[in-house]
């Protein structure tokens, strides 16, 4: 069975670049998004790793740890971050784990539980590697997706993402199609007007099911 929306994700004991962790720990009361890669020295992920580093303050200020995974060693981690900081101008600050047995793939269910890596292998043996997990405080999956390894993956709408899961979150609302921060929100059709309007102030009325809010945070 896949990992699925508010699942709680699995905790695993991991080495890291820089050092060993266990996961839930490494969480703590933060935020936190697991992105996953097939192997070190890919070009279209060597350019994934250099925007996430590019955007450390937009984590931070969203209390969000970021952590890679790629089922290579930790030394071929350190060599990779030379380049991903060549390629990106940030430094790759966030820890990269060290997925050589799969564990942690398999764990995740980016890779079935037969899977191994054969002498020579190349990116295409574990090619469904290439997720992203948007996990909450309580260890709870809020997010998911899945690309394939020849589109790079849009960390603009990853921080879109996290935005729209930490206001449903913490403001009990719901986030129409494409929207942004400081956009109108909607309100869920389980609150009722009377409490919408004691909680929210002004609403719009779009259709029965359908209310819109101003941006509550």
């Amino acid at each position: 069975m896949g990992l699925r929306i508010n699942d709680t994700v699995p905790n695993f004991t991991a080495e890291t670049d820089q050092g060993t962790i266990q996961f839930h720990d490494w969480i703590g009361d933060s935020w936190a998004i697991l992105f996953s890669h097939p192997k070190d020295f890919t070009p279209v992920c060597t350019t994934e790793f250099g925007a996430v580093a590019q955007l450390a303050d937009e984590w931070a200020k969203r209390g969000t740890k970021v952590i890679g995974v790629s089922v290579d060693g930790v030394e071929e981690h350190k060599k990779w971050k030379g380049d991903i900081e060549t390629v990106s101008g940030a430094a790759a600050a966030f820890p990269i784990v060290a997925d050589v047995d799969l564990a942690v793939s398999k764990a995740f269910d980016m890779l079935p539980a037969e899977a191994y890596l054969p002498d020579g292998r190349t990116p295409a043996d574990s090619a469904t590697v290439r997720s992203v997990f948007i996990i909450g405080p309580d260890k709870q999956l809020k997010l998911s997706m899945t690309y394939p390894m020849t589109v790079g993956r849009n960390f603009a709408e990853i921080l879109r993402a996290l935005d729209g899961v930490q206001i449903s979150s913490s403001k009990g609302v719901a986030t129409p199609a494409n929207w942004n921060l400081g956009d109108d929100v909607i309100i869920p059709p389980t609150v009722s007007d009377e409490d919408a309007k004691a909680k929210f102030g002004d609403f719009k009325t779009v259709l029965p099911y359908l209310r819109t809010t101003a941006d509550p945070s």
